[in-house]
Parts: structure tokens; C-alpha cells; sequence
């Protein structure tokens, strides 16, 4: 089957048709966006199905870097990436006002919205997305049946559900999201700049927080196309006055919880709007079901400052997209045996897990205050800055470093 293949054919009901796929997204996200692009590149016929034309711009994911490139690269978005995000390869780390070390790797920053288009860009034929709401979902061992908004139907051999934390199809599905811990971390996003105009000093930065009772993990600033963005980790109470303070007097707040900013970045403003987001750490259960099978978020959700989303993401759309799909489609029926091959993946489970292992790691090494938390945060830092330390004293570090990179 190929990608250019007619997806509409008309039913026998007047005035209504039936767009027939091999496989339908729900959710044009980036999990969705990335998963219809991988399939319909591959030949396969994609109905992606969101209510947004163009994604709007939200606080989610803002920068790709480490493992994640490789996983980008894999999948073949690696150039896409590269040309709408802004890179960076040197990161200083700093806590209490003291340079802790100095990440050495390329990165890339970027609002959500574009890494979306991106991906949707990356759609062989842009009629594969289709702008509508999804109103039901109806699945078997053999094909799927999906309503949407405009009256029309889409009838594929396999749903992907990448819908994120939006429950609803999945709760008429008999699917339910089990919260292993509610209100787990608050995450904010802004763009910063020098009032004087001037350049920061830094290429990009990240400052961790200096007290437990404060509940900051770190703050990190990377370059993004409009500016120096800033992403602020934090595990507290999201009703907590100081939340109400961050959106309303930003530059002071952020201050008087990381004082040790204050020479890196001098006499700085917030340039646009203070976003925040409230995360809640969950799981599905009910999931494995013939003929529909999730995806990102929509499966199991992240700790934004564990860092692990995207990865998680990436696995699943590797592993779905590369491995389990085409196989499934190669054969009549779409049972649950199938659905559960890729549920038991290994390196999918190993991706949820870790994610959930980071999490709780996050949290504890920012709040618990108890001597063998503190003990262990104390070594954490040292350790790292013994090792920068002992790197430095190496000759051309940085240099044979950055001739690495460009390798």
C-alpha cells in the first residue's frame, strides 16, 4: 500500500463518506504527529485526526538533547529538528552562586508548537491530517470504527490513541488512568532577557535549588529562537501562594528562591507570558484491548523535570512505528495478542520504568530532608564537582570535547 493512495471513499449513505486508513492517530500532538509521519513515510495509510490545524502554543516540551538526538536521528527527523530549533552544546551548572560543572553535548531548544509542525511537515501527504474531533471509538479483532464531529467515519485496521492526558475516548474505551502520585511537580515557562539588551554570558545554564523547604529542582535557561527561555522545575504545592507570585512578579520571586542567580544574570525581565503546568504521575489500566493501542502520555505520564518524556515518547513511537505496526498490518485480525506484543516490549518497559524511577528520584532529591537524603544530595554535588574539577585539569578538555561533537 502506498501513501498517496485515496483515503476517502464515499459509503452508501447520502451526504456522508468513509475515509478508510491502514492506521488512525487520535491526537496530532507530537507523539501523533511523530507516529503518522514514521507510517505514512514507510507507505502505510495514515489518517492522523486532531481538532487543530495548527497546534497552538503550549508549555510542553522545549528542548530535545542527550539520547533523545539518537532517537530523532533513528527516526529519520534529525534535519527537521536542526532547522527550526535553536542549538547549543555547553551547559553551565551552577548551585548557591558556585559553578557545580559544565555539561558538554549539543541540544537543541524550541517552542513546542514548531516541533509539532515539524513533525507534521514531515507528513508525505498533508491530507492525511484530518482537522475534526473524534466523538467515538469502537474496536474489534478485525477493523475499527471511529465518529467524528463533521458526521464522517474513519475506518482503519489499527487506532492509535496518542491523545495525552485527555482521558475521555479512553475512559468510553473502559480505559481508566490509575494516579500514582496527584500534583506531583508544578512546572513554569517564560522567556527572560537583559534589560540593557545585552547578551547573557552563557550559552545555556541550569541553577538548582539551594533549599529543601523551597521545593525548586533546578531552573534551566537555553536559547530558543525568540530569546533565552526559561523552564522552572519545582515539587510544592501547586495552591501555594508562591505559585500565584511567580506569574505575577517573576523576576523577584525567582530571585528570592535562587539568589545565586543573581550575578549570572544581572539586571534581567520577563519578556512574555508566565506559563505553568501542573503534573500528576499516572499509568492506564484497562489498556489492552484488541485493535487500539497508546501511546506518550496517553499511556502513561512523566515528571517534567526527571527529563525522561521525550524519550519515553521516542521508544514508543520507535517501537510501535518501526516494529510492532507493520508486522501486525502484514497479517488478517488485529487481536489483543497482538496489542500485547508491544506493551511487554522491552525497551519500552525499560523507558516507563525508568521514567517513573527518575520521578520519584527527582522529588526526593529535592525535598526529603531527612540526614540520609541530605547526606546523599550533599555527595550528588560534590561528586559532580570533583569530576569537572579533575576533567579541567586535563589538557584541551573542552577543545578535544567540542572537536567530538563536530565529528
Amino acid at each position: 500500500m502506498t501513501a498517496d493512495r485515496s483515503l476517502t471513499e464515499p459509503m452508501a449513505a447520502a451526504g456522508t463518506s468513509t475515509i478508510v486508513a491502514d492506521i488512525a492517530i487520535v491526537g496530532g500532538g507530537l507523539a501523533g504527529s511523530l507516529a503518522a509521519a514514521v507510517l505514512a513515510r514507510a507507505g502505510h495509510r495514515v489518517a492522523l485526526i486532531d481538532k487543530r490545524a495548527i497546534y497552538p502554543d503550549e508549555f510542553r516540551v522545549e528542548k530535545i538533547g542527550g539520547h533523545q538526538l539518537e532517537l530523532f536521528r533513528r527516526l529519520g527527523f534529525i534535519r527537521g529538528l536542526e532547522s527550526v530549533a535553536c542549538p547549543y552544546d555547553r551547559v553551565l551548572n551552577i548551585r548557591e552562586g558556585k559553578v557545580v560543572d559544565v555539561s558538554v553535548g549539543q541540544a537543541y531548544g524550541l517552542p513546542y508548537a514548531d516541533l509539532v509542525a515539524m513533525a507534521r511537515g514531515q507528513l508525505p501527504d498533508p491530507s492525511s491530517l484530518i482537522v475534526d474531533e473524534v466523538t467515538a471509538v469502537k474496536c474489534s479483532d478485525d477493523i475499527q470504527q471511529i465518529e467524528i464531529a463533521s458526521g464522517r467515519r474513519v475506518s482503519a485496521r489499527l487506532v492509535v490513541l496518542a491523545t495525552g492526558m485527555a482521558g475521555g475516548l479512553g475512559y468510553k474505551l473502559g480505559i481508566k488512568r490509575r494516579v500514582l502520585a496527584e500534583r506531583h511537580s508544578v512546572s513554569f515557562g517564560f522567556t527572560i532577557a537583559r534589560r540593557d539588551g545585552a547578551p547573557f554570558d552563557f550559552e545555556a545554564l541550569t541553577c538548582y535549588g539551594e533549599h529543601t523547604a523551597d521545593g525548586v529542582d533546578y531552573l534551566s535557561l537555553f536559547p530558543v529562537p525568540a530569546g533565552m527561555r526559561a523552564n522552572l522545575f519545582m515539587f510544592r504545592d501547586p495552591t501555594d501562594p508562591i505559585m500565584r507570585e511567580l506569574r505575577r512578579e517573576p523576576e523577584a520571586t525567582v530571585l528570592r528562591l535562587l539568589p545565586g542567580l543573581q550575578p549570572y544574570l544581572g539586571d534581567f525581565r520577563v519578556t512574555d507570558r508566565v506559563q505553568n503546568w501542573v503534573m500528576d504521575l499516572s499509568v492506564v489500566e484497562g489498556h489492552l484491548q484488541p485493535g487500539v493501542v497508546l501511546i506518550g502520555d496517553a499511556f502513561q505520564t512523566n515528571c517534567p523535570a526527571a527529563g525522561t518524556g521525550v524519550a519515553r515518547l521516542l521508544v514508543d513511537v520507535e517501537r510501535l512505528c518501526t516494529e510492532y505496526a507493520p508486522r501486525w498490518l502484514a497479517t488478517e485480525g488485529m487481536s489483543r495478542a497482538k496489542i500485547s506484543e508491544f506493551y511487554s516490549d522491552a525497551d519500552k518497559v525499560a523507558a516507563d520504568q525508568q521514567s517513573l524511577k527518575m520521578a520519584r528520584f527527582r522529588q526526593a532529591l529535592t525535598s526529603r530532608n531527612d540526614i540520609g537524603w541530605d547526606v546523599r544530595r550533599r555527595l550528588h554535588f560534590l561528586r559532580r564537582s570533583i569530576t569537572h574539577r579533575v576533567d579541567q585539569m586535563r589538557p584541551g578538555w573542552l577543545a578535544h570535547v567540542r572537536s567530538a561533537l563536530r565529528a
